[in-house]
């Protein structure tokens, strides 16, 4: 299993004309398939006019999950280009798509993959990509005359804190990176009285 994959940080947009022909690039970080339709529904609103809006995205956490739409172009002319600029900067839970308004000359099929490969490079350079962790979360209970243990341990890990609650039994939630797992299960197993939950695992 990964650390960390590679997406972008924000939407981004990128444009591509030829022979009167204009492609429009958008690019969206996603998290699952009801946000891409959504996203879609929502472009095809906004670009009505377009006769085409062609897209390529990659899901999870190996980009296991992947799929490209030509949107009536020319079978593999439009989709499959734009996976490949995806796919050629090893990103995933990305959303591309190319809105094209038809200039009146036929680019041909070649014309068409350079089109739709160029729009979608456009787009992905102006994004900014960054790294993300995988992360695991934790519920920690602990009695209050531990208080001082955990938050040693906690501070030492570098970990985000959340939903803390101290009385006199207590409890709170830790972000934990997926690749300090087993370093965090560590940190606290010399104390069996602090309690140690997973509550999920991405």
């Amino acid at each position: 299993m990964p650390e960390y994959l590679y997406t972008i940080e924000s939407n981004s947009e990128g444009l591509y004309k030829e022979k009167g022909s204009k492609f429009i690039a958008r690019a969206y970080p996603v998290n699952d398939e009801n946000e891409i339709k959504e996203i879609l529904i929502d472009l095809k609103k906004e670009y009505h006019d377009a006769r085409h809006h062609c897209y390529a995205w990659v899901l999870g956490s190996r980009g296991e999950k992947v799929r490209a739409n030509d949107d009536g172009e020319p079978s593999n002319s439009a989709g499959k280009p734009i996976l490949t600029q995806i796919n050629a900067l090893g990103l995933t839970k990305v959303l591309v798509i190319v809105i094209r308004y038809f200039g009146g000359t036929l680019l041909g099929v070649g014309g068409l993959i350079n089109a739709y490969r160029t729009a979608s490079q456009e787009a992905l350079k102006n994004a900014r990509i960054i790294k993300q962790y995988f992360f695991v979360i934790y519920e920690i209970k602990f009695e209050y005359p531990e208080m001082n243990k955990v938050m040693t341990l906690l501070k030492e890990m570098n970990t985000e804190q959340f939903e803390q609650k101290f009385e006199i039994s207590c409890s709170l939630k830790v972000k934990v990176k997926k690749a300090d797992k087993e370093k965090f299960i560590s940190a606290f197993s010399p104390f069996p009285e602090i309690e140690l939950k997973l509550i999920k695992e991405d």
